[in-house]
């Protein structure tokens, strides 16, 4: 009898390492325990760098994606945010901090392999990207190769606004530039974005190379900036949510989210096009922990794990087996999958030259800013005049009573 007993126990123990079944929300769900529980024991932490407002917390009775990723593997996570591409690309070049796994956009992604920013991927490490990943997200213009980026969502740029205060029909991108709404309309803080939508809106490709058109999309900017309230990102949800502004260009996964606290606020894609984007999961360049950081992506492409978080988030999953577990009103909702007549519209962004990277940045800070003018130069110039002179004047001052006191002696 014991002898059974022990036979059986060991075929339990067996099963065991290969099967890890958690429930949530009443539903069973498998993990790969063997494969998870490689790193269990050796104390190593990985920090992961993704947008705000991106990734399931457990609230809403969600699951919470980082804690389920270290209750089963042992592997703890850091987890910060940024609001902008650029944001990310400048602190990762700067060498000012460390990650181990980034999650860009698409055109972001080529610029930072061209320039040797990101390792390679095993992907024998992220069994799952084969298994799951539907294959329309392979080989992407901006990862030919696929080597250095696993899909994390996809989804589209639009425009948000409030039927409560905007009640005429909106189809295009001039309701950004509507004097009716000075001071109500907000415009995203990022140059890549805010171009896209100038150079939309004057019939342009946003992934022009032209000089010509680019500052042509600066002067529409400048334009506008007067009727902006706020160049802004996250601060978008706030904003429109409490009715402190009634316009505002995002992303289609975020008003969803929006939409569920404020039922006034609507969604349309412009008549002009829009951007329709990638945002992937990515390893920098250095990162120590590798395999524990494949291992993390592998798990967000768990079909239970991106329908949670893509559930929540709002944005649209690259895996088709998560759509099957997911709220059929979310998985119908146009604005999340919009249809294929719709996305012809669209436009990816690729990733500009450097000349064209530079261009643009410049004419940004023109558009936040203003224009730099001789006048101002003047200004400055008397300034430093005015502050040499009267350090100036002290030294005179500080060596005349040095005088007076050796006089004195």
């Amino acid at each position: 009898m014991k002898k059974i007993v022990s036979v059986f126990l060991c075929m339990l123990l067996m099963l065991s390492s290969l099967v890890f079944c958690v429930s949530a929300d009443g539903e069973d769900y498998e993990y790969d325990a063997e494969y998870y529980s490689k790193f269990k024991g050796q104390n190593i932490t990985l920090y992961v760098y993704n947008w705000g407002e991106y990734i399931a917390d457990g609230s809403d009775e969600t699951m919470d994606v980082i804690e389920e990723f270290e209750a089963l593997t042992g592997i703890q996570v850091e987890y910060t945010t940024f609001d902008t591409n650029e944001g990310l690309y400048s602190k990762l070049q700067s060498g000012s901090a460390y990650y181990d796994i980034i999650i860009p956009s698409d055109y972001m992604i080529s610029r930072m392999a061209q320039n040797g920013m990101l390792e390679k991927l095993n992907y024998d490490n992220i069994p799952n990207f084969k298994k799951y990943v539907d294959e329309v997200f392979w080989n992407p213009d901006y990862d030919a190769a696929q080597e250095y980026s696993v899909p994390y969502t996809w989804g589209t740029v639009g425009l948000i606004y409030n039927t409560k205060y905007v009640q005429e029909p909106v189809d295009s991108w001039d309701l950004l530039w509507d004097e009716k709404y000075s001071g109500k309309i907000l415009m995203v803080s990022n140059s890549r974005d805010a171009f896209g939508i100038a150079l939309k809106r004057l019939g342009y490709s946003m992934n022009t190379e032209n000089p010509d058109e680019i500052r042509q999309a600066a002067d529409s900017l400048k334009e506008q900036k007067d009727v902006v309230q706020a160049y802004v990102m996250d601060q978008i949800f706030d904003k429109m949510v409490e009715e402190n502004a009634w316009i505002a260009p995002y992303y289609a996964g975020d008003y969803l989210t929006m939409s569920e606290s404020n039922e006034d606020l609507a969604f349309v894609f412009p008549k002009e096009g829009f951007n329709q984007f990638v945002d992937a999961m990515c390893i920098p360049k250095g990162c120590v922990n590798q395999e524990a950081a494949e291992m993390f992506i592998n798990f967000m492409c768990e079909p239970q794990v991106s329908a949670e978080n893509l559930g929540y988030i709002g944005y649209s999953t690259p895996i088709s087996a998560a759509k099957e577990l997911m709220d059929e009103e979310l998985i119908t909702n146009p604005v999340a999958y919009p249809s294929d007549e719709v996305l012809e519209n669209s436009e990816t962004y690729r990733n500009l030259s450097d000349e064209t990277n530079k261009l643009m940045d410049d004419l940004w800070i023109e558009v936040r800013i203003g224009t730099i003018t001789l006048g101002f130069w003047i200004a400055v110039g008397f300034l430093a005049a005015g502050i040499i002179a009267l350090c100036a004047l002290q030294i005179y001052r500080k060596r005349k009573r040095l005088v007076a006191r050796n006089a004195v002696k």
